[in-house]
């Protein structure tokens, strides 16, 4: 079985990550996507340390179409710099990861 992967995104607001997550979904780049509201963050950016409110979209995909889904993602984020990395699924539901692979490759053709 081919290796799954989490990709963790931020996101100005929820409304953006359910836009994105519609898409890629569309796109048949990930299997679903999790929009989580109400994150605080704190960082440094232009020479200032800033705290905003955002959200969290965590996508579900495959290790083969990762970089697609990244580039995807990143055309159509507003950030100059989004925050989109992944993380390998090392175990899980059989049935689950399953389910992921044959939403991405039924979409992808």
């Amino acid at each position: 079985m081919k290796t799954k992967c989490l990709v963790y995104v931020t996101t100005p607001d929820t409304e953006t990550g359910l836009k994105l997550a519609h898409s890629c979904v569309k796109a048949g780049l990930a299997a679903c996507g999790n929009v989580i509201p109400g994150m605080t963050s704190v960082y440094e950016w232009e020479g200032q340390v800033r705290e905003d409110k955002e959200s969290v979209l965590i996508l579900k995909t495959t290790e083969e179409s990762l970089n697609d889904l990244i580039s995807f993602v990143a055309a159509r984020h507003p950030y100059e710099n989004p925050c989109i990395v992944s993380v390998p699924m090392n175990g899980g539901s059989q049935a689950f990861l399953e389910w992921i692979e044959a939403q991405v490759k039924d979409r992808r053709g």
